[in-house]
């Protein structure tokens, strides 16, 4: 009764925090802001990424994950720390048991490194789940039963492609290439055509009003503003669907591999499986304009977006949660599967 059951999902881009009891809590940005000259941190989520490319010298935003693991692990800690702290505020708990979810193309030393660094942050026991899995549950798809689901959660740092069975993934694959780098996309492709430099979050507000993986009707030109690299003055340009699209092309067309890829490592009854549920998509990512068309296209299979992908993995977190972290993972599954 003095502990509370808490679920992160630990994004490259934001980070979501649920509680066992209380459904989802938090969302924040995946940014922290730390003052140089004394390694003190400023600030952390939303407040964070509104520094970013606005701070004094002494004063840097960071994002201490990148492709969905730990970057700079002090850093990481300390969000982690102030993530939980405000998940437990007025609670009168000591210390809380958290579940991470982590992708499940990591290596064992990037593993330890999330451990390690939930601890750090006062957690008092923690246990990992593979992103895919809990973006599954949290669509709502049918992994605990014996057919194959297949799952593509794009985050902000990785893409994660998975086919599941029996709650347990049988053929997965993992790319880092996700949100992110759409983002990095435009500001080359800007930077290369126009000479125009332009920041992140005007590259993810491009990406937002104009992105799309096929054309769509009533796109509008859109004005940008930017620092000219031949003067050194800023200017402003205007931009079209057609030009981001062209800018994304080689990321989408990365992310459609995966899924082929992925496919193609897939048991023949389960891949048959597959052709007739079609894939789900989660994450913020699939909400690329055309994204889910594209993909069914190159693939000859349906592809639908589930329903608030952005929240699908901290909802399939909560769901274990709710069976207890006093089992272990496996047995978590089952007992989930068992209860259905």
């Amino acid at each position: 009764m003095f502990t509370r059951d808490i679920g992160i999902d630990l994004g490259t881009a934001n980070t979501l925090v649920c509680i066992k009891g209380k459904g989802v809590v938090m969302r924040e940005p995946s940014v922290v802001a730390v003052d140089v000259r004394n390694e003190v941190v400023r600030a952390v989520g939303t407040e964070a990424k509104e520094m970013i490319g606005r701070t004094p010298g002494s004063i840097v935003a960071v994002r201490p994950l990148k492709n969905g693991v730990i970057a700079d692990f002090d850093v990481t800690a300390a969000m982690l720390k102030r993530f939980i702290r405000e998940a437990i505020k007025g609670s009168v708990v000591s210390r809380a048991r958290v579940m991470i979810c982590i992708p499940s193309g990591v290596t064992e030393v990037e593993v330890r490194a999330v451990h390690d660094a939930a601890v750090q942050a006062g957690a008092r026991d923690v246990d990992l789940i593979e992103e895919p899995m809990a973006a599954a549950i949290g669509a709502g798809l049918p992994v605990f039963e014996p057919v194959g689901s297949m799952v593509v959660d794009i985050g902000g740092g990785t893409s994660e492609v998975a086919v599941l069975s029996l709650g347990d993934i049988v053929t997965s694959c993992s790319v880092r290439v996700a949100a992110d780098d759409m983002d990095d996309a435009i500001i080359s492709y800007i930077r290369k055509k126009y000479n125009l430099l332009i920041g992140e979050r005007t590259a993810e507000q491009i990406k937002i009003d104009l992105g799309s993986a096929v054309e769509f009707e009533d796109a509008e030109d859109m004005e940008i503003r930017g620092r000219n690299l031949i003067d050194g003055m800023p200017a402003n340009i205007t931009i079209s669907a057609e030009e981001v699209r062209e800018a994304l092309a080689d990321c989408v067309a990365t992310i459609t591999d995966a899924v082929r890829s992925t496919l193609e490592k897939t048991p023949p009854e389960l891949a048959s499986d597959i052709i007739d549920k079609g894939i789900m998509m989660t994450g913020g990512g699939s909400l690329l304009r055309g994204l889910d068309t594209y993909i069914s296209n190159e693939l000859n299979i349906p592809v639908r977006v589930a329903d608030e992908p952005i929240d699908c993995v901290v909802k399939g977190t909560l769901k274990l949660l709710e069976k207890g972290m006093d089992a272990t993972f496996f047995e978590r599954r089952r007992k989930y599967a068992s209860e259905r």
